[in-house]
């Protein structure tokens, strides 16, 4: 059923942007479609995830049908969105990590879950934002937007999970293909320690900031010693130790002599083994600190592919990480692409056209004939669709395509009831 929509609306668009007609082929080789198959190839399509636990990551969806604004947000899985929420209003929430699928729990009141009925009454770990509700960014604007004239794609942050319009990132949006995830400001600030690797790893460049001049030649000039005070006696009782170095001369020249007058240590005067000092935990993060780069800390940031490689993995460091929640950040597999990757692997060889061509080939003839067959309809009544709004001199909107599906689903739903 998903996969049937994002197929739909990869015919809408590319029929807006062309006057043609356009083939199954053409639909196959779209890579806004082929980006979404990958979200969805790394989830099950039949059975509910629920029984597997909290997911490390898995394509969400919400029902607005049953929980709407107002409602306590809710969150379910693939399997559930086909099966149980089908001809529903539903949400695509890309992927979310660390949850699990609530459809059927008391958030549903009387509705129930057709394939993992026995559930608890709430699943506590899950986190919800107003994406769950339809909203996104820090605008809390609807996706698609009939109200906003802009038309750009959304940026989800990796820690919070939101989506944002890249004109309320507060910083220059960076296209390249090497610049993999972001984080928004507000989670940037969450989490402080992350503005220093942003400082070297991340982009736009910073400057380096060193001390003036002036501040180091006073730095020089405390660290001199006068003349005249190193030929001073060691004062404070004579024979007492002192810190100043023509002191510690002279203390040093008097214990050659023999006739040193320090205070013996504990471990000395009992013959007890003297305890070496602490080893220096090496702190990546600190290392960094002393190079002296520094960047506005406003704005989102965005990183380059395996930054997270670079974190400080020492016990002070991973102990900020549970602190500000942000640890899974030391998990290289947690990241949308890995989800992806381990998605393709699960499927083989398999890609969006052969999973396609291989449905057909289930079909016997006839059935096939009825695919083509509402397939070239359906493209006609869009054309048709199309043609009557450019006619009335009206501009073409998400919201009107995702109108123009819906009712065409709920015809084929009541001719299918008939």
């Amino acid at each position: 059923m998903v996969l049937f929509l994002l197929v739909a609306i990869s015919l809408a668009r590319m029929s807006v942007n062309e006057e043609r007609t356009v083939t199954i082929q053409d639909i196959l080789e779209d890579e806004e479609l082929q980006e979404a198959y990958a979200v969805l190839a790394g989830s099950d399509p039949d059975n509910c995830s629920y029984p597997q636990g909290y997911l490390k990551r898995q394509a969400v969806f919400s029902c607005s049908t049953c929980t709407p604004i107002g409602v306590e947000p809710a969150g379910l899985c693939l399997a559930c969105t086909n099966h149980c929420h089908d001809g529903h209003d539903i949400f695509e929430l890309y992927t979310k990590r660390n949850f699990r699928c609530d459809c059927g729990n008391s958030k549903f009141g009387e509705f129930k879950c057709q394939l993992s009925p026995g559930k608890d009454q709430q699943n506590t770990k899950n986190h919800y934002n107003h994406n769950f509700h339809g909203c996104y960014c820090t605008c809390d604007r609807p996706y698609p937007d009939t109200d906003d004239q802009v038309n750009e794609d959304m940026i989800q942050c990796i820690i919070c999970e939101d989506w944002y319009h890249p004109r309320h990132l507060g910083c220059t949006v960076e296209d390249s293909e090497e610049l993999q995830e972001m984080v928004c400001e507000t989670c940037m600030n969450k989490a402080p320690f992350l503005w220093t690797y942003a400082a070297h790893f991340a982009e736009p460049p910073v400057v380096k900031v060193s001390p003036c001049k002036e501040e180091v030649e006073v730095n020089v000039e405390e660290d001199k010693e006068p003349e005249e005070k190193r030929d001073e006696p060691c004062k404070n009782g004579g024979e007492g130790s002192s810190t100043s170095p023509s002191c510690q001369k002279q203390e040093k020249k008097q214990a050659i002599n023999g006739r040193t007058a320090c205070k013996r240590t504990h471990q000395e005067m009992t013959g007890l083994p003297v305890k070496s000092q602490a080893k220096t935990v090496y702190c990546r993060l600190r290392e960094l600190k002393t190079q002296g780069l520094e960047r506005a800390r406003e704005g989102a940031v965005f990183w380059p592919y395996h930054w997270r490689a670079k974190l400080c993995t020492c016990v002070s460091c991973k102990r900020a990480y549970v602190d500000a929640g942000v640890q899974f950040l030391l998990d290289e597999s947690d990241t949308v692409l890995a989800y992806e990757n381990r998605g393709t692997i699960e499927q083989g060889t398999a890609s969006l056209d052969s999973l396609l061509m291989s449905g057909l080939s289930t079909l016997d003839r006839v059935q096939q004939l009825e695919i083509v067959y509402q397939f070239n309809e359906m493209q006609t009544e869009l054309m048709a669709f199309l043609r009557q709004i450019a006619d009335e001199g009206k501009v073409v909107t998400a919201e009107a395509i995702h109108q123009f599906f819906g009712e065409l689903m709920s015809r084929k739903r009541r001719q299918m009831n008939s």
